[in-house]
């Protein structure tokens, strides 16, 4: 059962210069907002009227015009934070690190605290707290930390996006067979959405941890191999792959699904159709394995 929402942890001491209503409106971060999320997240501000500074370790393409500000930064480093967070009035935390996520979070909060940031919103994943998946444990700390971070803040945990179902049977292209993990099941949320999402919640007040958001249907993992398959318009064997540990246990009890909150409208076939279009007619692959 999802916990209710937490209520936001306390700002700073009111001043003058933590006022909101005396502070002129500066504009959103977007930490990562070249990746997966982050761009679709700044356009969907963008489209909204909404000041946006995107963050990146690189500088402006060439040629990009959109209405929006650039801070290049290294948050792994903290080189150029201090710039990056200076005057804007929330931040999408959207960039991620697989090895140090809640310390990098950590330097991003502190610096946000410094910097008198009003909101600070952080995308999870579901099921952090009951898979002990090296990288979804450093979400959970990072989460943790925030909580006790002094900053108002909000959390939005979001099942797999399309893309990373989708990559786990094509980076398998040159195998003889397509491995899926037995019992396994995923419940794929269009990325797009999870953008929206997002930028309804920083335009709001801080909430806490909020609902979980997950696509409308979940899939069993040979499922979700096979119908890319299909999508992209080969015909291999499916073949399910027993795997031990804690990790695979708690995948295979559903841990990292949201069925009661399956608040997604885009379906993985729907992505598969517009990523690949519709392939000629060919044998389904095969399915094998328990």
């Amino acid at each position: 059962m999802t916990p209710a929402p937490s209520p936001p942890s306390p700002s700073p001491s009111p001043s003058p210069s933590h006022d909101n209503a005396r502070r002129p409106a500066g504009p959103v971060l977007v930490t990562g907002g070249t990746g997966t999320l982050g761009r679709p997240l700044v356009d969907r501000l963008l489209a909204d009227g909404v000041p946006v500074r995107v963050m990146s370790r690189r500088p402006r393409r060439e040629g990009d015009e959109r209405p929006c500000e650039w801070a290049v930064c290294d948050l792994t480093k903290g080189a150029g934070l201090a710039e990056a967070v200076s005057g804007v009035r929330a931040v999408v935390h959207c960039a991620t690190d697989p090895w140090r996520e809640a310390r990098v979070l950590s330097r991003l909060a502190e610096a946000a605290r410094q910097a008198d940031v009003a909101h600070l919103v952080y995308i999870s994943i579901v099921g952090v707290d009951r898979i002990p998946f090296p990288y979804y444990k450093g979400k959970y700390a990072a989460e943790r930390l925030l909580e006790t971070s002094g900053l108002p803040w909000t959390i939005l945990r979001a099942t797999q996006f399309h893309d990373l179902v989708t990559t786990l049977t094509t980076v398998q292209r040159r195998m003889p067979v397509v491995v899926a993990p037995s019992g396994f099941r995923f419940q794929p949320v269009d990325v797009t959405e999870v953008a929206g999402r997002l930028a309804e919640l920083v335009g709001r007040e801080p909430a806490g941890r909020v609902p979980d958001m997950g696509g409308p249907r979940v899939l069993d993992a040979r499922e979700a191999a096979a119908q890319v398959l299909r999508a992209t318009g080969r015909s291999r064997r499916v073949v399910g792959l027993p795997l031990p540990g804690r990790t695979a246990r708690a995948f295979r009890r559903g841990g990292n699904l949201a069925p009661d909150h399956a608040t997604g409208a885009g379906t993985f076939e729907e992505f598969l159709a517009n990523r690949y279009g519709h392939p000629g007619p060919h044998d389904p692959p095969e399915s094998h394995g328990r």
